[in-house]
C-alpha cells in the first residue's frame, strides 16, 4: 500500500501549557474529517510531516504536535515540568482547545506508552487506539535496550554506545549517561546525546539504513531526544508501579484498539505487546513478520494504513 501524498497543514500554532512551556501543534486533511490525534515516540523525537501521509486526508482532520522541550516546542531540550502526567494534560488541552468531543488516538513507541496513558486517564475522550512498537517503560524493557540484551544482537554498534562512558561506570549506563546528558561540559553532553540517539537509530529498522541513522546523529536533533529520553526513563516515567499500564487496560477495556508490532523489534521486544494483548484480549495484535520497530517498514507501514481507513468510519 502506498502512503498519501504529501500535504502541508491549514492550521498551526502554539500552544502555551504552563508557564515554562509552550506546544508546537498543526492541523491538516479535512477540517471537517474525523479527528486523530498523533503522538510520537521518543520521548523527544518531534514529529515528521511523513506522518501525516497515514491518513487520508479526505477523511481524517490529522492534529499533530511536538512534545514539551522537542522539535518546534519551548523551552528546547528543557527537563523541568518535562513528565508523562505533564503530556497527558496538554493532549487534553489540545482536544479542548480545538473543541473535539471524542478522537482516535494513534501512538508509536513512546507514543503508545504516552497513548495508554491518556486513554487510560481520559477514556471518555477516546473513540479508538492505534498502538504500534509497544513500549512500557518496565525496567526490563530499559535494562534490555539501555545494559544487556540488544547489546548481544548489535554488539558492534554498541560499542559505539557505551565509549563515551568509563569502563567501570558502566555497570549502570542509564545513570552514567543521564551525569554526562545533565552535566555543565557542553562537549561532553553532545557527544553522548549523539552516541544515545545513534544506539537507537542503528537498531530500529529489521535492515539497517545508513540514511536513517544519519538523521538520529544530528546534533540538534539528539540533543532533545537522548536528555528527554534519559530523563523520563530514570524516574521510571513518573508510573506508580513497574507495571502500571498493564494494570489499568480495565480503564480502556471498552475502547476498539489495534496493536500493531514487529516481530524483530529490537528497541522493544514483541513481547510488550503480547503481554498487554494477553492482558486486553479484546483489543486485535497485528504481529509483522518481517519487520523491525519503524513506522516506515513495509508490513507496519501496510497494516498501519489498513486501519487508519477501517477506523475512519467508526
Amino acid at each position: 500500500m502506498e502512503l498519501f501524498p504529501n500535504i502541508e497543514p491549514f492550521n498551526t500554532f502554539h500552544l502555551p501549557v504552563s508557564d515554562l512551556h509552550t506546544i508546537y501543534v498543526e492541523e491538516s486533511g479535512n477540517k471537517n474529517g474525523k479527528p486523530v490525534i498523533f503522538l510520537h515516540g521518543g520521548p523527544g523525537g518531534g514529529v515528521d510531516p511523513k506522518y501525516r501521509r497515514y491518513f487520508n486526508p479526505d477523511k481524517w482532520r490529522i492534529i499533530m504536535f511536538d512534545q514539551r522541550g522537542c522539535g518546534k516546542s519551548t523551552p528546547f531540550a528543557e527537563l523541568k515540568e518535562n513528565t508523562t502526567w505533564d503530556l497527558v494534560d496538554d493532549i487534553e488541552k489540545i482536544r479542548n482547545h480545538l473543541s473535539i468531543d471524542r478522537w482516535v488516538i494513534y501512538g508509536g513507541s513512546w507514543g503508545s506508552t504516552l497513548s495508554l496513558a491518556y486513554s487510560q486517564t481520559y477514556p471518555d475522550s477516546c473513540k479508538a487506539l492505534i498502538l504500534r512498537g509497544i513500549f512500557l517503560v518496565r525496567k526490563k524493557e530499559i535494562h534490555w535496550f539501555y545494559q544487556e540484551g540488544a547489546s548481544k544482537i548489535f554488539p558492534d554498534n554498541w560499542q559505539s554506545f557505551v565509549a563515551p562512558i568509563p569502563i567501570e561506570k558502566r555497570n549502570n549506563l542509564l545513570e552514567a549517561y543521564y551525569n554526562l546528558l545533565t552535566g555543565e561540559d557542553s562537549s561532553k553532553k553532545i557527544e553522548a546525546a549523539k552516541a544515545w540517539s545513534t544506539w537507537e537509530g542503528s537498531t530500529v529498522r529489521l535492515i539497517q539504513d545508513k540514511d536513517f541513522i544519519g538523521d538520529f546523529s544530528d546534533e540538534k536533533f539528539a540533543e532533545a531526544f537522548a536528555r528527554i529520553e534519559c530523563h523520563y526513563f530514570m524516574n521510571n516515567a513518573w508510573f506508580d508501579s513497574d507495571n502500571h499500564l498493564i494494570e489499568n487496560v480495565d480503564k480502556i477495556r471498552h475502547i476498539p484498539a489495534v496493536i500493531v508490532h514487529g516481530r524483530y523489534d529490537v528497541i522493544c521486544p514483541v513481547e510488550n505487546a503480547w503481554e498487554l494483548h494477553q492482558a486486553w484480549p479484546e483489543s486485535e495484535l497485528h504481529i509483522i513478520p518481517d519487520a523491525g520497530h519503524s513506522i516506515f517498514e513495509e508490513g507496519i507501514k501496510d497494516k498501519i494504513l489498513e486501519y487508519t481507513e477501517k477506523f475512519s468510519s467508526l
